[in-house]
């Protein structure tokens, strides 16, 4: 069975339940299955390393996962617009992998979250596919041709699946969100299939 990496990094878990959604949609696609992985946080001054598995949710990432799978799905929550500081240092560290072409010709897509509608959403979104277009993937995103891409009041946009958390910081997705963000796995998984295809 072939895989699709959903990687991301999630404060408040908005991100991570995006990135499930986004895994269910992979496996809808006959032979393939969603591998989730996080990142690590990082911080300026680091007073205890992180533990080596997370105390919940997704495994951290390892180099293998990104030659193993067959496509990414990469995401975070929104900072100033910009992808969160942990994404960036786990990108940042790609250089071996870039010159070595493991992610090139693999499909890849983007999510966010953001608290506030207006925060930021596309262009964190298009500042995570500026690196992977760097290491040659091909991007997919959310055509107009799905209908809820028209009608949503919430978050979605043509760059990536999305969410808006809100003043209260509800991190579970709307009906709407939910299902665009499941249309994006199913995309992914899709092109990758059809990629692999003799």
């Amino acid at each position: 069975m072939a895989e699709i990496l959903v990687l991301y990094y999630s404060r408040g878990g908005s991100v991570a339940r995006l990135a499930r959604q986004i895994a269910r949609g992979i496996g809808e696609v006959p032979g393939m299955s969603a591998r989730l992985r996080t990142v690590p946080p990082v911080a300026a001054v680091t007073q205890t390393s992180a533990p080596p598995v997370p105390e919940d949710g997704a495994p951290y990432v390892e180099i293998a996962d990104l030659a193993e799978c067959d496509g990414i799905v990469l995401g975070s929550p929104t900072r100033f617009g910009n992808m969160a500081a942990p994404v960036k240092h786990f990108l940042d560290g790609l250089g071996a992998e870039w010159v070595n072409g493991t992610l090139a010709g693999k499909p890849a897509a983007v999510f966010t979250s953001t608290a506030s509608m207006h925060g930021g959403q596309e262009s964190t979104l298009l500042s995570m596919q500026v690196p992977l277009l760097h290491h040659g993937c091909l991007i997919v995103g959310i055509p107009f041709t799905e209908p809820a891409l028209s009608h949503t009041t919430t978050g979605g946009t043509p760059y990536g699946a999305s969410h808006v958390a809100g003043a209260q910081d509800d991190p579970q997705p709307s009906d709407d969100e939910a299902h665009l963000a499941r249309v994006l796995g199913r995309r992914v998984a899709d092109i990758a299939r059809r990629l692999a295809a003799p």
